[in-house]
This record gives C-alpha cells, sequence and structure tokens, in this order.
C-alpha cells in the first residue's frame, strides 16, 4: 500500500484590497489619519479625567469615551480598507495643564473635542468623497454636541463655538 503524498502547505493569498476610491487622495487620507490621531488622544485624555470627575460627570464621560473608541475604530478599519496603515496611538499625551481635580479635568475634555472638532472638520475641507463627506459631518456634529456640553460644565461662553472646528483666527 502506498502512500499518499503530503500535501504541500501553500500561503492562503491576501485578499486584494478594494480600490481607493477616486476621490479619497493623500491629502484626504492624510487628513483622516489626523483625525484618528485626534480620537485617540480624546481616548487618553478620557480615561485620564473619568479620575477626577464626580460621579455626575464621570458617567456622561464614560458615554463619551465610548463613543470616541467607536469612531476610532470605523476609522482605522476605513483606513485599512483603503489601503492604508492606521496611526498607532501615542502611549501618552501632554495635557495643557495639569489635571488634578474635576475642573481641570472637563477642561482637558473641552481641548480633546476641540482638537477632534478641528480634525473632523479637516477631512470634510479635504475630500470630495460623498461617503467620507458625511462620515466626518457625522462626527463632527456629535463632537460638537460633546464639546458644548464640556464647555457648558467649565463655563465658557458660548456654550457652542459659531464655527466648530475652525481655527481661532478665521472666528
Amino acid at each position: 500500500m502506498t502512500h499518499p503524498e503530503p500535501a504541500q502547505q501553500t500561503p492562503s493569498p491576501k485578499p486584494p484590497r478594494p480600490p481607493r476610491p477616486p476621490n479619497i487622495d493623500e491629502v484626504a487620507v492624510a487628513a483622516v489619519q489626523r483625525a484618528l490621531g485626534a480620537e485617540h488622544a480624546a481616548v487618553w485624555c478620557y480615561s485620564l479625567a473619568v479620575a477626577f470627575l464626580g460621579p455626575e460627570q464621570r458617567a456622561a464621560a464614560r458615554t463619551d469615551a465610548d463613543a470616541h473608541r467607536e469612531l476610532r475604530s470605523q476609522i482605522a478599519r476605513t483606513l485599512s480598507d483603503i489601503g492604508s496603515q492606521p496611526v498607532s496611538a501615542q502611549p501618552a499625551y501632554a495635557t495643557p495643564e495639569p489635571v488634578t481635580s474635576a475642573a481641570t479635568a472637563a477642561k482637558l475634555l473641552v481641548v480633546a473635542e476641540t482638537d477632534a472638532l478641528a480634525a473632523w472638520r479637516s477631512v470634510m475641507e479635504r475630500t470630495a468623497d460623498r461617503t467620507l463627506r458625511k462620515a466626518a459631518l457625522d462626527a463632527l456634529t456629535s463632537t460638537a454636541v460633546r464639546c458644548a456640553r464640556w464647555r457648558g460644565v467649565v463655563g465658557a461662553d458660548p456654550a457652542v463655538p459659531q464655527l466648530p472646528g475652525a481655527p481661532e483666527t478665521a472666528r
């Protein structure tokens, strides 16, 4: 009786990446990468802030952090789907001032949301792809709501900036 030769293992070919939509060029990809970086930073800021916030604000912060985590996952998938390596989170981020109380924690969350607003506005300005523009607008809108809530906590006036995500010089 002869034994069949063992089948040679051939590596399974990687599925081809879908082609990048024509309206998502390198400029748009760079803007999406910056938005991902802002989302990484926001998640980190929320993780720090919840240690200092009171119970009433901690629940809102956890909900907001979950929204940033979900958005971060969606962005990473989108970048991978179009053949771009998503940027990694940093191990830590510099805060504008030490976080030592509920007040400074809330201020940090205003900064995180403001940075995310700027990043999402930048995505909208740098792509003609309708799907990506819609996703950026949705992210900009939800970020503006979170930002307004935290600006209200710190007593910022107005609670909602006139042009969310616009550079200070444009206001």
